[in-house]
């Protein structure tokens, strides 16, 4: 069971025995508060309240690993917690907020460090600063520390101290303390999906993928898209939007006006049925003829990890090994 299902069987329990889903603060915070401090920050939005409600929530962690430390929901969150947390468990409703909403109510967060970044190390089961790999389910989000502090001052404070809190010098050093410490996790953890991520155009394309030519690297977890890769996005004839779920590579055959989409794969994310679908509609939508795609994995040992219990790869994709290059291998699931 998903954690959606999960929250939609605990919302309607709770409503069988006439009790709240969720109680009226999170460690003496309330709704109303979170909504106060947010408007004098100027970034008050009705999404916006129920994340940082969300984010104040102390029970267990949904990361069964962190859960396992004794870490708690408040400790780190990913989008999907955050998203089933506010639409189904605080607005009563049967779905989560849309992942790709993030960039409206997650995004205006961050920019300011009202939000950290962390990263759900499954090494040790900790979180560290950062998202050092992109779109990892494991990537997750917290309230920064001296945010907290004024959602939890004294009634006669919190507006002093709000008022201090979003000054511009103040803020941009808080921004640098926070990228710093970031950048040392991703010198820890990052490495090995960027190696992959690599060798996934650099040798793999360059074997199996004749003709085809790279028009996106998505290698972070900030603003989606830079200058420079929407000037090649253009001239292939390619708009990308916050609406669009993007693939670790994206590539392009002129000559027959064909995609290829590539997954590269250290803790998630390979090209299931769903993934497929979306790229199918994206490249349709973009005038292209075709699309194909690859989920490529660093050793046999990581893909059997995942595909023992998951077999989630998409019939008719392609599955290709860093450590055992020369073969491209196509799945076939219904054999």
């Amino acid at each position: 069971m998903g954690i959606e299902d999960d929250a939609i069987v605990r919302r309607l329990e709770a409503e069988r025995k006439g009790e709240s889903t969720i109680p009226e603060s999170y460690q003496d915070v309330t709704k109303k508060r979170v909504s106060d401090v947010l408007t004098v920050i100027d970034r008050r939005t009705e999404n916006m309240v129920d994340v940082v409600y969300a984010l104040l929530c102390d029970e267990l962690s949904w990361y069964r690993k962190a859960a396992r430390n004794g870490y708690k929901f408040c400790d780190g969150a990913s989008v999907a917690h955050i998203g089933t947390h506010v639409g189904i468990l605080q607005r009563g409703g049967n779905l989560k907020l849309d992942r790709e909403g993030r960039d409206y109510w997650l995004k205006p967060l961050w920019e300011i460090g009202a939000i950290e970044k962390i990263y759900l190390d499954t090494k040790d089961g900790i979180f560290r600063p950062g998202h050092p790999i992109a779109k990892s389910s494991n990537s997750a989000y917290r309230l920064a520390k001296d945010f907290m502090v004024i959602l939890q001052a004294p009634d006669n404070q919190w507006r002093e101290l709000a008022q201090g809190w979003v000054q511009v010098d103040v803020q941009r050093e808080r921004l640098a303390l926070q990228a710093a410490q970031a950048l040392a996790t991703a010198n820890i953890v990052k490495s090995e999906h960027s190696r992959l991520i690599r060798a996934s155009y650099e040798v793999y394309a360059a074997r199996f993928l004749p003709g085809y030519e790279v028009i996106y690297i998505d290698d972070g977890d900030g603003d989606r898209i830079t200058f420079e890769q929407q000037n090649v996005l253009a001239d292939a004839g390619v708009t990308i939007t916050i609406h669009d779920s993007m693939p670790d590579v994206l590539l392009l055959n002129r000559k027959i006006n064909n995609l290829w989409v590539i997954e590269a794969v250290t803790s998630d994310g390979e090209v299931d049925i769903h993934k497929m679908e979306s790229m199918r509609a994206f490249a349709s939508k973009n005038g292209k003829a075709g699309i194909g795609f690859t989920t490529t994995y660093p050793t046999w040992k990581k893909a059997a990890e995942r595909q023992s219990s998951l077999k989630n790869l998409a019939d008719g994709s392609y599955m290709w090994i860093l450590e055992d290059p020369s073969r491209n291998i196509k799945i076939n699931q219904s054999i």
